[in-house]
């Protein structure tokens, strides 16, 4: 089967998308998309798309949800958020090259269509991935060249928590939480009917999007039924570059790069004046090459089955004076994908089962004055993996989990302080080796027990009106993954042959983060200080050694627990000018400046996949319904790389937006136009693997425009 083939151009499945675009002539706002544009802690430093916009704006740490369960004003971590147009204009292809470029943010990048997150130099199963607070089963912490299975046209908001998670979170948050939002299950009460449809065209892979959202209810006041649809698609060719050399060859576009996706989900929830109960269910497919492979196709498949709910005690009643509310929040997914050989061979079969279920209760306040506040959590998990085939190099496993963890707030004035504690229990068992296997490689069935524990003491103190002071220390520890344990075959997305230990114990860690905000109005400067010190970081590192495979050589990699330590920075601000610099236009600058460094203690070797110093400035003008932007961003050399790995060019790039706020009939809508890589500058990711780096450089010069309508 050929790539040309396998991605034969057909229409894209946006019926449902250009129907809506004609139905609703009432002027309401999509729950989804709203026009209001957050200040977040983005490089794009988020001014508003348009006046209507900048009426309402948002700050993080008074709205977020995650990490942030007691509803907190003044957040003690370090975070970042996109929603409404700010994350329109933002959103990519994948998750990961959407929030590359935050504060601290990162983006694996094996290739345009497998980019995971990467948060303060720490990626795979250390960024916790979240879904409306629930765990996202896939398989993409296990190999770069596996795709989250997450449509960003369809979020409604993104919130990042920088640094340790681990006491809401567990162990696998040590570096840090995506949570992805959306209106699935819907909390409030949405009268009549609204809803959102965009669709997009263009960009480096000539991408031809669309999707549709839906929401409604029937009810009167704060009672009733809320529901909610969505669907999307997408198809994109190969991406195209500047001119560069891979292999020996000259090229202008990623090979096997093309891809296709669909997906969709309903949902519904029963609203009262105590709270909510719903429930969601999510069909999602995505199709795309290998880039580290000229003729292998990944097929992937998720389907999602989520109910959340909460219950908030009245005022007045008997429960009311021990407890504040209860909530819970739990899934079930089933994930599959194939990779598929350019014979048409299914090669080897990715599953992967997995539940999950989130209880928490919030006390009443405590003290004469309510200065206490604090929750008791519960959190339960599985997950049942198996891969089947040729290039399987871990054996079928099932991994169990359960933890308790206590948050308490104490606030007095402009001081917050916060601490908890969490106890976790993790048991992963292996099935081994099968009894009709021809080579046997993973040795008998096993199981191994695990029990993390994790505490976090932070606190936040408001020195004046516009400057406030928030520390951070914690201790967090993560079990070994599976295939940290197990894993021992050939791993063609790191082009070695990698080798996991069963002696494996507890990945420690302790931290300590540091920061200081001025903020007036919609300016602010926000510096983070950090530094994370592992007393048994679970590294992949070379062992020296070499493995034939069919006449090919790959070199030996080991997971072992090494000391290591990672110290960075972030900074950000962003500032309105005076308005008389040109009558009836806004202006507002922006600008960030982040680096992380991190090294073996023992060795002094530099940890891989680093991204280095970056900086970014921009400019937004905005007059009456239009906004323009130009932003520089720009990436040092990065030197500081492991052994066997080899330094990154630094590079600069120009991208320039233009957008308009349009009223179509009696609704509102966004048009807009994106120039990426205004000067097609030939440049690298640094933080990718090494297998895949030369083989896929950034996107070149691109231009993308779409249209959103709100209704």
């Amino acid at each position: 089967m050929s790539t040309a083939s396998v991605f034969a151009p057909r229409p894209l499945a946006l019926g449902a998308a250009l129907l809506c675009l004609s139905l609703s002539s009432q002027a309401q706002t999509a729950s989804i998309a709203p026009s209001q544009t957050a200040v977040t802690a983005g490089p794009a430093g988020a001014l508003a798309a348009a006046p209507s916009a900048a009426g309402s704006t948002e700050h993080l740490g008074r709205v977020q949800l995650t990490g942030n369960p007691l509803r907190s004003q003044q957040l003690t971590q370090a975070n970042s958020a996109l929603s409404g147009d700010v994350l329109s204009l933002r959103r990519a292809s994948s998750l990961g090259e959407t929030l590359d470029g935050l504060p601290g943010v990162s983006a694996s990048y094996f290739g345009p269509n497998s980019n995971r997150p990467t948060i303060r130099g720490l990626d795979g199963d250390r960024v916790r991935m979240l879904n409306n607070s629930g765990a996202s089963v896939d398989a993409s912490s296990l190999s770069f060249d596996h795709a989250v299975p997450t449509d960003p046209l369809v979020i409604d908001r993104v919130e990042v928590l920088r640094g340790a998670a681990a006491l809401l979170y567990g162990g696998n948050a040590i570096g840090g939480v995506v949570n992805t939002l959306d209106n699935r299950i819907p909390k409030a009460m949405q009268p009549g009917l609204s809803g959102a449809a965009e669709v997009r065209f263009g960009g480096p892979a000539q991408e031809r999007n669309g999707a549709v959202v839906l929401d409604g209810g029937v009810g009167s006041g704060s009672q009733g039924w809320a529901w909610h649809a969505d669907l999307a698609g997408r198809r994109a060719s190969n991406q195209s570059a500047p001119r560069f050399t891979a292999e020996g060859e000259s090229a202008t576009e990623v090979r096997n790069s093309a891809a296709r996706s669909h997906g969709g989900a309903v949902g519904g929830s029963y609203i009262f004046a105590q709270g909510y109960a719903g429930l969601s269910l999510e069909d999602y497919h995505n199709d795309y090459g290998v880039t580290v492979e000229p003729d292998v196709q990944i097929q992937m498949q998720r389907q999602r089955a989520a109910t959340a709910g909460e219950w908030r005690f009245a005022p007045g009643s008997g429960a009311a004076e021990l407890f504040r509310r209860v909530s819970w929040n739990a899934s079930s997914s089933r994930y599959q994908h194939q990779e598929v050989e350019g014979s048409g061979e299914v090669g080897t079969v990715f599953k992967n089962r997995g539940k999950d279920l989130r209880l928490e209760l919030e006390h009443a306040p405590l003290g004469a004055s309510a200065a206490v506040k604090g929750m008791l959590g519960l959190q339960m998990e599985r997950s049942d993996f198996s891969a089947i085939g040729a290039e399987a190099l871990v054996p079928s496993s099932q991994t169990r989990s359960s933890a308790v963890f206590l948050l308490e707030q104490y606030s007095a004035g402009p001081l917050t302080l916060e601490a908890g504690a969490r106890a976790e229990s993790v048991r992963v068992n292996s099935a081994g080796d099968a009894a009709d296997a021809e080579e046997p490689r993973f040795g008998a069935a096993s199981s191994q027990r695990f029990k993390p524990r994790s505490l976090s003491l932070s606190g936040s103190y408001r020195l004046s009106e516009a400057f406030s002071l928030n520390a951070q220390v914690n201790s967090s520890q993560r079990a070994p993954m599976f295939y940290e344990l197990h894993a021992q075959g050939v791993h063609v997305a790191s082009g070695a042959y990698e080798r996991g230990d069963v002696n494996l114990g507890l990945e420690r860690a302790k931290g300590v983060d540091f920061g200081l905000e001025w903020k007036q109005a919609e300016n602010f400067v926000r510096l983070n200080l950090y530094r994370t010190r592992f007393a048994s970081y679970i590294a992949l590192d070379a062992t020296g050694e070499e493995f034939e495979d069919e006449g090919e050589r790959f070199p030996v990699y080991a997971f072992k627990s090494v000391p290591a330590v990672l110290t960075g920075f972030e900074l950000e601000g962003h500032w309105h000018l005076p308005a008389q610099l040109l009558p009836g236009t806004q202006f507002a600058v922006s600008a960030t400046l982040d680096g992380v460094r991190g090294h073996n203690r023992q060795t002094g070797e530099a940890l891989p996949r680093l991204a280095p110093l970056r900086a970014s400035l921009a400019l937004d003008a905005n007059q009456g319904p239009w906004t323009a932007r130009a932003e520089w961003r720009l990436s040092a050399r990065q030197n500081r790389v492991p052994a066997l790995d080899h330094a990154t060019a630094g590079y600069g790039v120009l991208k320039l937006s233009l957008s308009r706020q349009l009223r179509i009939g009696n609704n509102e809508a966004l048009w807009y136009l994106k120039l990426d890589n205004v000067g097609n500058q030939l440049a690298y990711s640094a933080s990718s693997v090494a297998t895949i780096r030369e083989l896929s450089p950034l996107p070149g010069r691109s231009l993308h425009t779409g249209l959103q309508l709100r209704f």
